[in-house]
């Protein structure tokens, strides 16, 4: 039983850490998928949703730490405690999402590893059962080290995730796991390659034969059954390959200018999913920037979710030397962690992206 708790307590430790550092990188991702949780229909708790982004810091501290705390040894009773509590909660949360299919994706590893639901049940019941474990053998745990390097640990632990997250929230995600990383192409990423996974359905094929209902299953094709038909029923059994980029337009009165403009060699895109929420005066700033680009040759457009009576007010009122064009808003928060934030393209190829902390970091050539 010790050695037994001894490999348990390390490997939950350090999943523990893992999964907390990589939404630690992407907090604003994270705080994303909080919302959902939060949102009508779901969870039903929109009074939380402005506390999102808070929550979410406290949430991933407290999972990093908890991890380290576990490999340690220190304060076994409540540490042993605090995971029980959160895995349970997190157990809840992944049954809840995928039995009424609310959450498609929890966020546990944020965008580096997507999970279904179900998976993310599976993993969550996995957990919980080592982590009974640990409590059985708890008595096996003691510390790693003495108290005061137990201190020394802790203590830069926590100074360096409260950094990082500070670090990530006024810059972008050090690691970035989205498939609109500096160096991918946007129209390469929504193609599906010719040896893709194609979707797999079961069709449930009803007849009536001689007054005596059938039901005849096949993969598409329709049966030669001797019979008056009734219905059909259709159900995805394997999912099929999805782009990693998808939903991605450029739209402006209806129209999806996404394949021109990606074809632009010099672009600017100005990003910014919801004008309401947007740093609005750092728009100064980008209005320099924009004149700049524009000067070197560079095609420079706005994109946002907003609607054009704010994006066209926007631009007058900072006398902007461009405009707006329509996007969703779930890919504008998936391409920049900022709003708003700056990209520059070479035909659809990300060359450079940054937060409108780091405008001055922008180089046009």
């Amino acid at each position: 039983m010790r050695y037994l708790v001894g490999v348990v307590r390390i490997f939950v430790g350090i999943l523990f850490i893992i999964s907390g550092f990589i939404k630690l990188n992407d907090p604003v991702g994270f705080s994303f998928k909080l919302e959902e949780y939060f949102s009508q229909g779901v969870l039903d708790l929109p009074f939380l949703t402005p506390f999102a982004l808070a929550i979410s810091i406290l949430v991933v501290i407290v999972e990093v730490m908890v991890g380290v705390m576990l490999i340690l040894g220190y304060k076994r009773k409540f540490t042993i405690w605090t995971l029980i509590a959160m895995i349970v909660f997190f157990t809840f949360l992944t049954f809840y999402s995928a039995y009424f299919n609310k959450v498609t994706d929890c966020g546990c590893f944020g965008d580096a590893i997507k999970l279904t639901p179900w998976e993310s049940f599976t993993k969550d019941v996995v957990l919980l059962v080592l982590i009974l474990i640990i409590y059985a053998g708890r008595k096996y745990i003691t510390p790693l080290v003495n108290s005061k390097a137990l201190t020394t640990v802790l203590a830069t632990s926590f100074l360096a995730c409260v950094g990082y997250v500070y670090y990530v929230l006024n810059h972008l995600p050090v690691i970035d796991f989205r498939p609109y990383e500096i160096g991918k192409n946007i129209e390469d990423g929504m193609s599906t390659p010719d040896d893709a996974p194609k979707a797999v359905f079961e069709y449930r094929w009803k007849f009536n034969v001689n007054g005596t209902e059938e039901i005849h299953i096949s993969n598409g094709d329709y049966p030669t059954v001797e019979g008056e038909f009734i219905d059909v029923e259709t159900e995805e059994i394997q999912a099929g390959y999805e782009p990693p980029v998808h939903d991605f337009t450029i739209e402006q009165e209806g129209e999806d200018f996404a394949s021109s403009l990606l074809q632009e060699p010099k672009l600017v895109m100005v990003i910014a999913y919801d004008l309401r929420k947007s740093n609005l005066e750092e728009f100064k700033n980008i209005k320099t920037l924009a004149d700049k680009a524009i000067k070197a040759g560079y095609k420079v457009i706005g994109m946002s979710a907003s609607g054009p009576d704010q994006t066209d007010a926007l631009v007058i009122e900072y006398n902007l030397g461009f405009y707006f064009y329509f996007t969703d808003e779930t890919t504008l928060k998936t391409i920049v962690r900022a709003n708003p934030g700056v990209l520059v393209l070479e035909k659809g190829t990300i060359k450079q992206k940054v937060h409108y902390n780091d405008l001055e970091d922008l180089i046009f050539n």
